[in-house]
């Protein structure tokens, strides 16, 4: 198996989390987030949410603090109404263009997919790659009632302890979202599982990769 980002490297790792609610990044790459730092010597992770309330923010913000524990990381909440990103579509692109403007340039963009049922989600995937070109990009999933799992094509390998911690955090860091029948660790757990079958783990989690490009160097495949 190839590293993601092979050879040598002048600085840290930088990842750039991008998400229309408070836990969507860690619902849908909190396993890879904690892989990322666990395996990488030097990383820097920016998460961007964009819809949230004062309540939803306090969470985002004690949830990055565990998920990415030891690691230099900066949290962003913007207060834009959920379920109605379409209407702040150009709200949206500004934030996203500011942050491309003032932030690092990203090793790694982690954000919703394209294929996503929910009208949030499927705004922000629409943008993301109108503002970062020249990025590796993932589009995580997110488990919901609407039924909209597709087949993947990149997977991230998560040991027993890695999934486990992910279910965790989300149920501690979270409560806000507990009355939601779907929320639950068996949920999580289960999705991993099954991620995992089709990638001979035992658990991983999925990601679409609309393009990418492979160069050769001298020390293989970039």
């Amino acid at each position: 198996m190839l590293p993601l980002i092979p050879g040598p490297r002048s600085g840290p790792l930088h990842v750039l989390a991008v998400g229309a609610h408070p836990d969507d990044v860690e619902i849908g790459a909190g396993g890879a987030l904690l892989e990322i730092v666990r395996s990488t010597p030097a990383v820097h992770v920016d998460v961007l949410v964009l819809a949230s309330d004062p309540r939803r923010a306090e969470e985002a913000c004690a949830s990055a603090a565990d998920f990415l524990a030891g690691t230099e990381h900066t949290v962003s909440v913007h207060p834009l109404q959920d379920g109605y990103l379409p209407a702040a579509w150009g709200q949206v692109k500004e934030i996203l263009e500011e942050r491309a403007r003032s932030g690092p340039a990203p090793d790694l963009l982690l954000g919703p997919s394209r294929d996503e049922s929910h009208q949030d989600h499927r705004v922000v995937a629409e943008i993301l790659p109108t503002v970062f070109r020249d990025v590796l990009s993932l589009q995580y999933e997110i488990p919901k009632r609407d039924g909209d799992l597709i087949r993947r094509s990149f997977y991230v390998p998560l040991s027993d302890e890695l999934a486990e911690r992910k279910a965790e955090l989300l149920m501690k860091h979270f409560p806000s979202q507990h009355d939601h029948d779907w929320y639950d660790p068996d949920v999580f757990l289960g999705l991993a599982r099954l991620r995992g079958a089709e990638c001979g783990a035992r658990y991983a989690e999925a990601f679409a990769c609309t393009k990418t490009v492979v160069t050769f160097t001298a020390g293989g495949p970039r």
